[in-house]
């Protein structure tokens, strides 16, 4: 919630004014007026300290709509479900049949349930809320002269904002530069069509919120352009603010009544709504249809496990011939309690806020809980290369002018200081040089076979013209900004347009000397922001000199020199014949030129200029196609993106997962596919690719857009690398990905990028991309680094692990004390009514007291060693997988077996055999025996469950060598169960409370039905050495199974296959994508 102030009131405010009113509305002001009265720089903002005591003044930025956390609505919720229910229906039939003591026991558990769900839930509840204040829209302001990224919630009135398309206005803002800006503010004013902002207009004061140009409005989109404003209104002060309660407004969950045309209904209708309605209010309650998928399913699981109880009471009820006394109706009730898995949901709960806020950790924000399943099963992921692959830290390593030559710059430790590298100059083309490796450390030492070093100002003082005018273009066309601030180099901008800034800057040549001051050189008046359509940025720039208006343009190779029709083949503009028609067999040159620097990992622009027809009117409005034409070709520039240092081992990392990476880059092919083969995307030895694999593993989007979904599908392989690509593209990428069955992530940071976003089954947002991606995707990058999103897809796979983990060691004791009881059957005392093993509260304590804690331990626990060796698993089958199934059935079967064999041992080998008279329900010394053959199983069945948390920990590999490379060949077990500390105290906590249970009067006789033991203690010992043995040796079985199965399959198991056999097979040959297939489904 904002903070109070002194008036918070939307209805005290007066449209169009500030948090504190000015002195007129802010439209009705010019924005240095409105800077001056809010006290405000429009040059460097806020400093932070006054940023901050303004926060604390005006309060956060936000409507106050949010919730928040609703401690009421959890208690609702943890009384208010089927679990819960079950247990409420066991205590009425307890207390009902006058079995109190079970009944007393059981509300004690249902209480304990509520109080320790409550917190639990609480506690997942604030971590959720956290990750959704998180990844809540940003903001971009300048303070102190620096450009950083700050929660929306924390603009303040002052605030200098600088937007881009794609970008939600954060606040109220009165605007001081704008172009080309346009918003949508349909959500305000109902205007489809977005609104072109002015900041020089100024408007009456009673001017309406549709007509103040100049104002741009707190959560309207920029859809076009560009702006930098004021901020004189936040929060319910904003225009928003003042229809907050519609926004708030909760959508109705009635089903609404199908109507005819004429809008009458059948009573049939209203029947068909109000059932509808009543199964949704039925499914939210028993949690069926709401939830993520592997909630809605475990909810359905209990429905299916209550439905197995009932049918088990009624099996007691028959072996007992209905009989309805006491003793046969709490048998009944002991038995469907033991099918009961009351800590499930709450459990799953707990395990994913928990994952979420490890992934906080490693950079990714979760914005919804179903991504989290999805990424375990994540088989592709399609990612941008520029600033996720790589550092997004771009250099100019080197430059082409025609008619003069080929510049170099050599890499330094300073990529943003233009005084810094040394600069090479060669008279020939690049094509014509022998370039080494940028990698090499050798550059420096043999760098005269392209050139020798040479001073910037000595290059640009020999130069005639072609250099200056190439670096008018390089200078001008460039929103950035290089600056030096107390002896340091600072930048602000796109880092394309930083690299291109501090390569002419390099020359003395910035854009900043020549468009500010009293008396600029250079004025600009138009701009056409980079689309991803053309691929290009232009603006018109007046020289004030001369009078002329000037087209700079810089954009894609192929894209410009499009539109151009002249260049120049000296360096002298006024020699006769010195501009020449731009010719096919120049274009390709140019092209041959641009490979060559494409093929060294740059990214390479074209830089073109032409002066504007005096004839054109020219205004921000102007076609920009009549602007980018007939222009005139000044060179090349290329631009080095270092790979990030983790991109190849995360790549790597992924291909020993079983998952393929794509690169979707607007970058030239060659650019694209020498990064790639440098981060491990493609083989190193592409020349053993066959042609038509060779063709379809590197396409550009054109070529693939060319392709119908047929063709798409008959091609060998999908492609690995996609270059210059565009939104659309990545759409087709993902249809043709899942056509093949495959589970993708896609990567995006614009507003174009939404649509794929949203059609992968992933969306991946950058967290410096627009808000709308964000909006669109999943999950959201904070660092945009690839790498971050192996580490989600990791931990994706650590929690699907753990889920299953804790509902098999869940369902497994469930089976085991159904199994027992319903055999236990057969154990008739004299009145020949059944005496159980188990007694209900023993049953009840073991399913809350003892397994609820170790279940949430399992929840808790690390990632197995090999979890990103192996193939993602399938969502189609989810936990539940063969092995899954099996394991439950079998663990269920010997816990089964073991607590019957330690019963049987103490009544009938060691015993006398007499199970007594009325031993379900109080203790005589005819029951004695009874009642210590039912402690012994209680023991056994209690050190049974806490072992088998423990043995869990990894469903494959032995408890006693759970880590394989470990060299402490007989202690690793005893690093492995301290590692998790929560499960490690958990379980000793079991054993603890086992004890009391036992030996203290009364509470052991009338409560639990059991009496303190002696030397059954061997018994038990002994029962859970045969534990161990038994779990070892399935295990060891499934081991060599598996590895078994695997080897016949494809040769040999996954994980030994070496990691271009296992990635590139299908391209290198040798290895059959149906191999890979197979492994895939054993695995599954």
């Amino acid at each position: 919630m904002a903070k109070s102030g002194p008036d918070k009131s939307p209805t005290a405010h007066v449209s169009g004014q500030s948090n504190k009113p000015l002195s007129r509305p802010a439209h009705a002001l010019s924005h240095a007026e409105v800077a001056a009265e809010l006290n405000a720089d429009a040059l460097g903002g806020l400093s932070p300290e006054e940023a901050k005591r303004r926060l604390e003044e005006y309060g956060t930025n936000d409507l106050g709509e949010a919730e928040g956390v609703q401690p009421i609505k959890i208690v609702i919720a943890q009384v208010a479900n089927a679990m819960t229910m079950v247990l409420i229906l066991a205590m009425a039939v307890s207390f009902g049949i006058g079995s109190y003591i079970e009944g007393g026991v059981v509300a004690a558990v249902i209480l304990l349930n509520i109080v320790v769900g409550f917190f639990q839930e609480y506690s997942a509840e604030k971590t959720m809320d956290s990750l959704r204040s998180l990844s809540s829209p940003t903001a971009s302001v300048v303070r102190d002269g620096e450009a950083k990224v700050v929660p929306s919630g924390e603009i303040v009135p002052g605030d200098l904002v600088e937007v881009k398309m794609g970008d939600t206005i954060p606040a109220d803002l009165r605007l001081i530069e704008a172009k080309n800006f346009e918003t949508d503010e349909a959500l305000l004013t109902g205007e489809s069509l977005p609104v072109r902002k002015s900041e020089n207009s100024v408007f009456e004061d009673n001017t309406g919120p549709g007509d103040r140009l100049n104002v741009a409005y707190s959560s309207s989109t920029c859809t076009k352009g560009r702006a930098k404003g004021i901020v004189f209104a936040t929060g319910v002060y904003t225009e928003i603010g003042a229809i907050a309660s519609a926004l708030n407004k909760k959508d109705s969950k009635v089903r609404p009544v199908k109507r005819k045309p004429d809008g009458r209904a059948g009573p049939h209708r209203y029947l068909e709504a109000y059932t509808l309605t009543l199964g949704d209010v039925i499914g939210r309650f028993l949690g069926v249809n709401v939830g993520t998928p592997l909630q809605r399913k475990l909810s359905k699981l209990a429905m299916l496990l209550f439905g197995i109880a009932i049918v088990c009471a009624i099996i007691v009820l028959g072996a007992n011939e209905f009989h309805t006394t006491q003793e046969v109706i709490i048998y009944a009730v002991a038995t469907g309690l033991s099918m009961i898995p009351a800590s499930l949901v709450v459990v799953l709960t707990i395990t994913m806020a928990a994952g979420t806020k490890r992934m906080v950790q490693r950079n990714v924000i979760v914005r919804n809980l179903k991504s989290l399943e999805a990424l375990g099963a994540v088989t592709d992921i399609c990612s941008d290369k520029t600033g996720t692959l790589t550092q997004g830290k771009m250099v100019a390593r080197g430059a082409w002018i025609p008619g003069l030559g080929t510049y170099t710059v050599e890499l330094n430790s300073e990529p943003f200081n233009p005084t810094k590298g040394d600069m090479r100059f060669d008279t020939r083309m690049p094509h014509q040089i022998s370039f080494k490796p940028k990698d090499s450390e050798k550059d420096v030492d043999d760098g005269a076979s392209y050139g020798t070093i040479e001073k910037p100002t000595d290059l640009l003082s020999r130069s005639k013209s072609r250099l200056q005018e190439f670096l008018a273009v390089a200078s001008l066309a460039n929103l950035a900004t290089v600056f030096q601030k107390d002896g340091a180099w600072h930048t602000r901008g796109d880092p394309t347009e930083v690299a291109i800034q501090v390569f002419s800057s390099r020359f003395n040549w910035n854009r900043v000397a020549f468009t500010s001051g009293e008396k600029p050189e250079w004025t600009e008046f138009a701009e056409f922001p980079f689309d991803s359509d053309v691929k290009r940025m232009s603006v018109i720039m007046k020289h004030n000199t001369t009078g002329e208006h000037i087209t700079f343009t810089k954009g894609a190779v192929e894209r410009v020199i499009g539109v151009c029709t002249r260049y120049y083949n000296t360096d002298d503009a006024t020699a006769r014949g010195a501009e020449v028609e731009m010719t096919e067999d120049f274009r390709n040159e140019v092209i041959r030129n641009m490979e060559v620097f494409a093929s060294l990992g740059l990214r390479v622009l074209a830089l073109a200029s032409r002066k504007v027809d005096a004839s054109v009117q020219i205004s921000e409005d102007i076609n920009r196609d009549l602007v980018e034409r007939d222009l005139t070709f000044h060179g090349l520039i290329g631009l080095y993106d270092p790979p990030r240092p983790e991109s190849a081992p995360a790549v790597r990392e992924c291909h020993e997962a079983g998952i393929s990476v794509h690169m979707l880059t607007g970058d030239h092919p060659e650019t694209a596919k020498a990064i790639a083969i440098e981060v491990g995307i493609l083989p190193k030895n592409m020349d053993r690719i066959s042609g038509d694999v060779a063709r379809a593993i590197v396409m550009t989007a054109s070529a693939f857009d060319a392709l119908s979904d047929d063709e798409v599908d008959n091609l060998p392989v999908l492609p690995l690398v996609i270059a210059r690509c565009a939104p659309s593209t990545k759409v087709r990428m993902i249809e043709a990905l899942h056509r093949r069955g495959k589970f993708c992530a896609m990567t995006g940071d614009g507003v174009n990028d939404s649509p794929s976003l949203r059609r992968a089954d992933v969306g991946i947002a950058m967290g410096t991309g627009s808000d709308v991606a964000k909006d669109a995707s999943d999950i959201v990058l904070t660092d945009d680094n690839f790498a971050s999103i192996v580490a989600a897809i990791e931990e994706g796979r650590r929690i699907f692990d753990n889920i299953q983990k804790f509902v098999l060691h869940v369902l497994a004791e469930n089976i085991a004390q159904a199994g027992t009881l319903l055999v236990g059957l057969a154990f008739k005392d004299e009145t020949r009514l059944s005496v159980f093993p188990l007694a209900p509260v023993e049953i009840v304590w073991i399913i809350m007291i003892t397994s609820g804690l170790p279940d949430m331990g399992l929840g808790f626990e690390r990632a197995v060693p090999d979890i990103m060796r192996r193939p993602p698993q399938s969502l189609k089958t989810g936990i539940f997988t063969l092995e899954f199934l099996v394991d439950m059935v079998v663990y269920g079967l010997w816990i089964t077996a073991l607590c019957l064999s330690s019963f049987v041992l103490r009544v009938y080998a060691f015993g006398d055999g007499d199970l007594g008279s009325n031993c379900n329900d109080s203790y005589s010394e005819a029951c004695e025996t009874v009642f210590r053959a039912r402690a012994t199983t209680f023991a056994c069945l209690t050190w049974f469950a806490l072992f088998l948390a423990w043995e869990l920990v990894d469903v494959r590999r032995s408890f006693f060598r759970m880590q394989p490379g470990s060299k402490l060949y007989f202690t690793q077990w005893m690093h492995d169960v301290w590692r998790n500390k929560f499960l490690f105290w958990a379980i000793v906590g079991g054993f603890i409370t086992l004890f009391p249970t036992l030996y203290i009067p009364v509470i052991n006789h009338k409560v639990f039905k059991h009496t303190g033991i002696s030397w059954e203690w061997g018994i038990v010992f002994i029962a859970a050495g045969l534990f161990f043995g038994g779990v070892e040796a399935w295990k060891w079985g499934k081991r060599v199974y598996f590895r078994r199965a695997e080897a016949k399959k494809t040769g040999r198991a996954w994980k030994d296959m070496d990691i271009e056999e296992r990635v590139f097979g299908d391209y290198l040959g040798g290895y059959s994508s149906q191999g890979s297939n197979t492994v895939l489904n054993t695995r599954d």
